[in-house]
């Protein structure tokens, strides 16, 4: 059973390996509010819409004091293509073993055209610089949702 994280619950910690090298750890975000976005899969339309709303506001979301990072199950080789190829400007971490999206309860049954599967549920956890997660956005509709995070940031 997927962990159902809420508002005023400590974020999970993690350490993965991040596209362009090395790995991210959410300790890297202590004092800092941290935009952790989770998404299916790389170079899918929804996703890629996703990636690019997050990216474009990414001065106003550094602005804020916020730091963006996306993270899925795709492998960090697939993140460096999907990362240069939109000119994205902010880190996508890979958890391939989907250890980190069970711990914040995203890795779930899914069900298209009848078929059930385990898939990634598009969400959004806005974490403070306490550790603490501030807001939760579940079942994702990617248009208009990166202005609601950032607007949520500044007000953090």
């Amino acid at each position: 059973m997927a962990a159902v994280l809420q508002a005023g619950d400590a974020a999970p910690d993690f350490t993965l390996p991040r596209d362009g090298k090395g790995e991210i750890s959410l300790g890297d975000f202590k004092g800092g509010k941290l935009v952790l976005y989770f998404y299916p899969k790389d170079d899918t339309s929804g996703c890629t819409a996703e990636a690019i709303a997050f990216n474009g506001l990414a001065k106003e979301f550094a602005a804020a004091g916020a730091t963006i990072v996306g993270a899925s199950p795709d492998p960090v080789k697939k993140h460096d293509k999907f990362r240069d190829k939109y000119e994205l400007s902010f880190p996508l971490v890979a958890d391939e073993a989907k250890q980190m999206l069970e711990a914040y309860g995203v890795w779930v049954e899914k069900s298209m055209y009848g078929r059930k599967y385990m898939g990634v549920e598009r969400t959004t956890f806005l974490i403070g610089p306490d550790g603490k997660i501030a807001r939760v956005w579940r079942k994702v509709k990617v248009p208009g949702h990166a202005e609601e995070v950032l607007a949520a940031a500044k007000s953090l």
